[in-house]
C-alpha cells in the first residue's frame, strides 16, 4: 500500500477518545444532579458535580486542560456565586463572582509570570546555551563526567526555566554527541534520558520550576499557609540534588560507556547587546530577590512581577515576545485555585472528608499514600491536573483538624510526588521530546523512571523531614 493509500487511523481514534471523553464529562456532571447524597448542601451538589466534572476531563483531556480550568470557573460562577442563575437557598452565603475571577491573578500567578518571562528571555538571549558551554568546561571529556555535567546544569535550569524548553536546549547539545557514539553504545541511551530525569528533578527545587509547586504553595496560600520562595528551596533543593546523584549513579550502572573520551563542542558566546545586558541584570537581580525574601520582607509574588515590569518597560520583551508566554499554564493553575476555592466555599470539602474514618489510619501512611496517589496519576496524566485535584483535598483534609499533619507538608508532597512522575513518555513534556528522538525504548525509560522516583520517596518521605525538623522549617 502506498503511502497516499494508507488510512488515517488518528483522526477516527482521537475523536472517539475526545467524544468518549466528553460524554463521561457530561454524565458526571449530571450524576449530583439526579442523586440526592445525605449530609451535602445544595450547593455542595452543584460543586461535586463541577468537581467530578473536571477530574473526568482532566484525567481523559477531552478537552485541553486549561479550558478545562477555564470551564470551572466559568461554572463555579453561574452555578455557587453570588451570581448563579438559578437560585440557592436562602442559608447559603455565596462567594461574590468576582472572588472566582480574581484567581486568574492569584499572587502566586505573578510569581510563576516572572518565572516564565526569565524563562523567556534565556532562550532570547541565548543565555542558557551560553552558561551550558562555560560550565560543562570542568567536567573534562569523561562520559560519566560530562552526563553529570549535563543533568546538573539542565537542572539548574530547570529550576527556573519551563523543563520543556530546558529539555529541548539540552537535547541540542545532546544529539550531536549521541550520534558520534557507536550505535551499540549503550551511554546513547544514558545521555537521552539523563536530560529529561534532571529537568523533571530540577523542577522540584524551586516554586517556579513546575505548575504542581505553583499550585500547592497557591492552594496553601488561600488557606492562611505563605511559603516563601526560600522556604520551599530549603525545602525542595537538598533531596532534589541527592536525587540528581542517584539518578546519575543510576545511568551510569544501567548504561555503561564504551567510550573512554568525548568531546562536546557549543558554538554560543555570551549576547553583549544592551537588551541581553539589562535582562542578565534583571535575572540575576530577580534571582537573588526571590531567594533574600527573609531579609527584604518583600513577597516572592511582588518579586516575581518587577521582571515583567522592567523588560516590557525597557522594551527588552516586545509584544511577540509577550505572546510566547505560556499563558495556558498560568490558566491552568487558576483553575486549580479556583477549585480548592469552590470545594471549601460550598463545604463540599468537610462532606468528602466525612465519608472516610481518617482516625484509624496512621498519619505518616497517609502522607506516602498522598505521595503515591500523585505518583500514579502523574503518570499517566498531566502533573499538573493531578495536582490540582489532590491537593485541594489534601490540605482541607489537614486545615479541618482530622488529622494531625502539617498541611505545608502534605501539599509539599503532593506536589513532589507528581513531579517524580517520569517513567513513560506521556508522563511528562521532557519525556516525550526524549522519546521523540528514536533512541530510547519505553522499556529503559520506565525501567530507569521508576527506579529513580522509588528513590525520590524514600528521601522526601523518610530523609527530608528530619532535615526539614532540624531546620525548624515544617
Amino acid at each position: 500500500m502506498t503511502t497516499t493509500q494508507r488510512p488515517n487511523w488518528r483522526f477516527p481514534v482521537r475523536f472517539t477518545t475526545r467524544a468518549t471523553g466528553l460524554g463521561a464529562a457530561l454524565v458526571a456532571l449530571l450524576i449530583p444532579f439526579a442523586f440526592h447524597f445525605d449530609g451535602l448542601s445544595a450547593a455542595g451538589h452543584r460543586m461535586l458535580a463541577i468537581f467530578l466534572m473536571a477530574i473526568v476531563l482532566w484525567v481523559t483531556e477531552a478537552i485541553p486542560l486549561h479550558a478545562t480550568a477555564a470551564l470551572i470557573i466559568a461554572l463555579e460562577i453561574l452555578m455557587v456565586s453570588d451570581e448563579a442563575i438559578i437560585g440557592l437557598p436562602a442559608d447559603y452565603i455565596p462567594l461574590p463572582f468576582s472572588s472566582y475571577f480574581a484567581t486568574l491573578a492569584h499572587p502566586v500567578l505573578m510569581l510563576f509570570l516572572g518565572g516564565f518571562f526569565l524563562a523567556e528571555g534565556a532562550s532570547k538571549f541565548h543565555l542558557d546555551r551560553a552558561m551550558a558551554r562555560v560550565l560543562l568546561r570542568p567536567f573534562g571529556t569523561s562520559p560519566r563526567l560530562i552526563m553529570l555535567g549535563l543533568m546538573l546544569i539542565t537542572a539548574g535550569f530547570s529550576m527556573f526555566m519551563s523543563n520543556t524548553a530546558t529539555t529541548a536546549t539540552m537535547m541540542a547539545v545532546v544529539l550531536p554527541v549521541v550520534a558520534g557514539l557507536p550505535p551499540e553504545d549503550r551511554l546513547r541511551v544514558g545521555f537521552v534520558l539523563a536530560i529529561p530525569i534532571a529537568a523533571n528533578i530540577g523542577g522540584i527545587g524551586t516554586p517556579v520550576g513546575t505548575p504542581p509547586n505553583a499550585i500547592a504553595i497557591g492552594q496553601l496560600a488561600s488557606a492562611g499557609i505563605k511559603v516563601s520562595f526560600g522556604k520551599w528551596v530549603v525545602m525542595a533543593l537538598p533531596a532534589a540534588l541527592l536525587l540528581l546523584l542517584f539518578a546519575w549513579l543510576v545511568l551510569g550502572r544501567m548504561f555503561t560507556s564504551e567510550s573512554r573520551s568525548i568531546v562536546v563542542r557549543i558554538e554560543e558566546s555570551f549576547d553583549r547587546s544592551r537588551p541581553a545586558v539589562i535582562f542578565y541584570v534583571a535575572f540575576v537581580v530577580t534571582v537573588l530577590l526571590w531567594l533574600t525574601e527573609a531579609v527584604h520582607g518583600v513577597s516572592s509574588n511582588v518579586v516575581g512581577f518587577l521582571p515583567v515590569v522592567v523588560l516590557l518597560s525597557t522594551q527588552v520583551f516586545s509584544a511577540r515576545d509577550l505572546q510566547s508566554i505560556q499563558w495556558h499554564v498560568l490558566w491552568l493553575v487558576a483553575g486549580g485555585i479556583a477549585l480548592g476555592l469552590g470545594v471549601s466555599s460550598t463545604g463540599l470539602d468537610t462532606w468528602l472528608i466525612g465519608l472516610v474514618s481518617w482516625d484509624a489510619i496512621w498519619p505518616g501512611l497517609l502522607t506516602a499514600a498522598f505521595a503515591i496517589i500523585a505518583l500514579g496519576l502523574s503518570t499517566v496524566i498531566s502533573n499538573s491536573a493531578a495536582a490540582n485535584l489532590l491537593v485541594p483535598i489534601g490540605i482541607t483534609l489537614t486545615t479541618s483538624g482530622v488529622v494531625d499533619i502539617n498541611p505545608l507538608l502534605v501539599g509539599f508532597i503532593i506536589a513532589i510526588g507528581a513531579s517524580l512522575a517520569m517513567a513513560l513518555p506521556i508522563s511528562t513534556p521532557p519525556n516525550a521530546i526524549a522519546y521523540s528522538s528514536g533512541m530510547v525504548k519505553t522499556r529503559d525509560m520506565a525501567m530507569t523512571g521508576l527506579i529513580v522516583a522509588a528513590i525520590g520517596l524514600v528521601l522526601f518521605l523518610v530523609a527530608s523531614p528530619l532535615l526539614w525538623s532540624a531546620l525548624g522549617v515544617v
